[in-house]
């Protein structure tokens, strides 16, 4: 579909969701090979996937950042992000959902729903993501289908639809049997999967086929009301009719339809693209975007319309050879190279120097983009991940995007003293592109100390400093990094007065601190009045209290599950901005070490899949470690361990668990909760 006859209705906004190893890139290179975007499959597990285009991700055989890419099924436009898998890049699946319209989650037919899968799809619900689900792997030993599908019921809180049944399983199985055609679909091995033939169902699956083709009329009858006319009256439904029924419950978030296949050998791919074009959103399907007028604070929308004012977010920095490549999901409007966009949270205005259609590194050079569009601008220089870019006329903020605190950091130094500032440098552009990673320099050692959400994510950071950056740094051990609370509530009155320099300073305020429930994170409240403390001071104050709470009053930790109300507070002629940020800080920091201050450590939820013979060694091992076995499970001969550990007792797990079970146990592990440190 060519941009000139681009029609907004006929544009898809989708991403590829799932756990490391359910199969999403070798989706997403299926999908360009049979939409015609690339002229090669590209494996993974050669280091030839093309939506894993950096150096890092062909080496390990995963997908560490998001990729975006566009490609045309039946003359739509569908721009397709990959996302990855592995819970240390949940970021970047958070941000690609924040912008997308409709997901494919992804589920391997013998792991089915897992840990991570958990992860992105309650991701996908928050932000009320339209889905479809798609079982991977069905030609491989163990493959459960049924199985996968009640677990998307049990662990999801799904209400699947299944659209298709496998024809065969395991080394059997040979392609699908279509629901709402009833026939069956087989593909052609001697073309790649690029064509396939629909046969009759063969006799023995002709029964099962009946019984879930009645199934899904019913659960279709149960939702809407011109199917369940024609149902009850036992009259034929059109397939034109069914797939209405199958759209409008999707888009309502209703219904997951259920499609399967085995991507790696290039079977189930075609219908897939068929069920991202006639089931998941458009955006003119999906509400309007919402946000607050940057002037007045009121509530606005943005309507999918190239007529309405110009609105976008930024919701991805890259470096590219040094140069800021912002990636952007335009809502609203339009906009053309070398026009001026307003940053409303920056109040300042920047020129787009160009724009690029994205096919994971490579890009296309484009004029002018419309609502609808997932693009990158260049010439940004001073945007950030979640800045709204709008019309200055019709200034409106979009709701940020929600980052992940750090759980754990290496302290680094330069190698030489040529590295110095390469180093410096390449921090800062790698903080830039991505908000869970952060760097903060110890006051005390004059230690540059590099925070992010995993082992493998810092050492991503350090091997992409020295190949981008050509800084090379020396390591210390992981730190975890932990933080802090309070046990009980507390008041303090705090008045500070001072003559400083010629200038009499004068703040008196009232803090309250109380604790939360863990992971409430923190609160600010004002419970004072406008004649206690002027309103002018108010902002300086709570930027101070705020201060405080990032440095911590235990061992320099930020602090979370605290509330603090600002409850009273007096003034006088004296009363200056300086004044009240002194007193502010002063108050809570002594409430804070009053309140019987505590350390939280980041809690892990760990999941090891295993054969049963090393079950005893593994369970004692986890116990050694502080660790709490919550569930036992059994997926054919491999057990499944679920168990809570703290982060600070898991470094070098992989080495142990290998040397434990011979190379044959495998874990996965995300962040869980910050509990107090036993």
């Amino acid at each position: 579909m060519p941009r000139e006859t681009y029609n907004i209705k006929r544009v898809r906004n989708i991403g590829i969701i799932a756990h490391i190893d359910a199969g999403k890139t070798t989706i997403s290179e299926r999908i360009l090979y049979y939409t015609g975007k690339s002229h090669k499959i590209g494996e993974v597990h050669d280091g030839e996937a093309i939506m894993d285009w950096m150096p890092e991700e062909k080496e390990r055989g995963i997908t560490i950042t998001s990729a975006v890419t566009t490609c045309y099924w039946r003359n739509h436009e569908i721009h397709l992000i990959d996302t990855p898998g592995h819970v240390d890049f949940t970021i970047e699946v958070e941000r690609s959902l924040r912008v997308l319209d409709g997901a494919i989650g992804v589920f391997c037919a013998v792991g089915g729903v897992e840990p991570q899968s958990e992860t992105v799809w309650h991701q996908a619900d928050r932000y009320k993501v339209p889905k479809i689900a798609f079982v991977n792997k069905m030609d491989r030993l163990g493959a459960d289908f049924f199985g996968t599908v009640q677990q998307m019921v049990d662990k999801l809180g799904a209400n699947p639809l299944i659209l298709q049944l496998p024809l065969g399983k395991e080394h059997d199985f040979k392609g699908v049997i279509d629901l709402l055609q009833i026939k069956a679909i087989v593909w052609q091995d001697e073309t790649l999967g690029a064509t396939y033939e629909t046969i009759e169902i063969p006799a023995e699956y002709q029964e099962l086929a009946l019984k879930y083709h009645e199934e899904l009329l019913e659960k279709l009858a149960e939702i809407d009301e011109t199917i369940m006319e024609l149902y009850l009256n036992e009259e034929p439904i059109s397939e034109t009719e069914i797939k209405r029924a199958i759209r409008t419950a999707t888009l309502q978030l209703k219904l997951v339809p259920v499609l399967c296949g085995a991507a790696l050998k290039n079977r189930g791919i075609q219908p897939l693209l068929d069920a991202v074009v006639d089931y998941l959103p458009s955006p003119v399907d999906v509400p309007p975007i919402k946000g607050d007028n940057a002037n007045t604070g009121k509530t606005e929308t943005r309507p999918a319309d190239e007529k309405a004012p110009f609105c976008a977010l930024a919701f991805k920095i890259m470096m590219d050879q040094g140069r800021k490549l912002t990636l952007v999901r335009v809502y609203s409007g339009k906009v053309k190279v070398g026009e001026l966009v307003y940053n409303p949270r920056q109040r300042l205005k920047e020129r787009i120097a160009r724009i690029f259609q994205l096919h994971a590194d490579k890009r296309e050079h484009l004029e002018e983009v419309k609502a609808g569009d997932i693009v990158a601008f260049a010439g940004l220089k001073h945007i950030t991940t979640g800045d709204t870019l709008c019309d200055e006329n019709h200034p409106i903020i979009l709701e940020p995007i929600d980052f992940y605190r750090p759980v754990i950091s290496i302290a680094v130094e330069p190698k030489t003293k040529e590295d110095e500032e390469k180093v410096t440098f390449g921090l800062q552009k790698l903080a830039e592109e991505d908000p869970t990673f952060q760097v903060k320099t110890d006051e005390d050692t004059g230690q540059t100390i590099i925070s992010g959400m995993g082992e493998l994510h810092l050492d991503i950071i350090i091997q992409r400093l020295a190949r981008e950056f050509h800084a090379k740094v020396t390591t210390g051990r992981p730190q975890v990094v932990y933080r802090e609370t309070i046990t009980q509530t507390v008041t303090v009155d705090k008045i500070f007065k001072k003559e400083l320099g010629t200038t009499i300073h004068f703040g008196h305020v009232k803090i309250k601190v109380t604790p939360l429930a863990r992971g409430a994170g923190v609160k600010f409240k004002r419970t004072l009045s406008e004649t206690d403390i002027p309103p002018a001071f108010w902002p300086a104050i709570e930027e101070a209290l705020d201060n405080i709470l990032h440095q911590g009053v235990v061992a320099g930790y930020p602090m979370v599950d605290i509330e603090v109300d600002l409850c009273g507070g007096s003034t006088d002629e004296h009363a200056t901005e300086l004044g009240y940020r002194i007193a502010a800080s002063q108050a809570l920091k002594e409430a804070c070490e009053k309140a019987i201050p505590i350390l939280l450590e980041p809690i892990m939820k760990l999941e090891v899949a295993l054969p049963d013979e090393y079950m005893g060694e593994v369970i004692g091992d986890i116990n050694s470690r502080k660790g709490q076995v919550e569930a036992i499970e059994k997926k054919g001969k491999i057990t499944v361990i679920s168990a809570t550990v703290p982060l600070s007792q898991m470094f070098g797990y992989s080495t142990e668990l290998r040397s434990m079970t011979q190379g044959r146990g495998a874990f996965t592990m995300q962040f869980l909760r910050f509990d107090k440190v036993e």
